[in-house]
């Protein structure tokens, strides 16, 4: 017998290094990270809260169930990136949600990534300490 796969939407998020390929099917509101549930990869509040914004922003909250791929990053990076792909792939759920979104700014890629080390210097910016002597 074959097997028929289930609709999805697609989007992708970015920030800093971090890459998250989510998918949206419609479902009870379970989100799936690399496998496990979100809440055992990110153990922190603020994680969880970042995650479900674009839900709670469209008032989609339980609506669809969400399987993500994320590669590369940090825990943070890994946790914007994915909310990042939740919201756009909400857009192509319906137009409506864009403006609602746009607004909280969760369309909008962060871009900042680490300055690179300079020659001379301890990190990107802070320099050895000073000896008159």
């Amino acid at each position: 017998m074959i097997q028929k796969q289930k609709e999805y939407l697609h989007g992708t998020g970015r920030r800093k290094t971090a890459v998250a390929q989510v998918k949206i099917f419609s479902g009870n509101g379970a989100i799936m990270v690399d496998g496990a549930p979100f809440e055992d990869r990110f153990n922190r509040v603020q994680y969880h809260q970042a995650i479900l914004k674009p839900f709670e922003v469209t008032g989609t909250m339980g609506k669809f169930d969400v399987v993500v791929k994320v590669k590369g990053g940090g825990i943070t990076g890994q946790c914007e990136a994915i909310r990042h792909g939740i919201a756009r792939a909400l857009c192509e759920v319906d137009e409506k949600y864009r403006t609602q979104l746009r607004e909280e700014g969760l369309l909008t890629r962060d871009s900042r990534n680490k300055e690179r080390k300079k020659p001379g210097l301890r990190r990107a910016r802070k320099a050895p300490q000073y000896t008159k002597r």
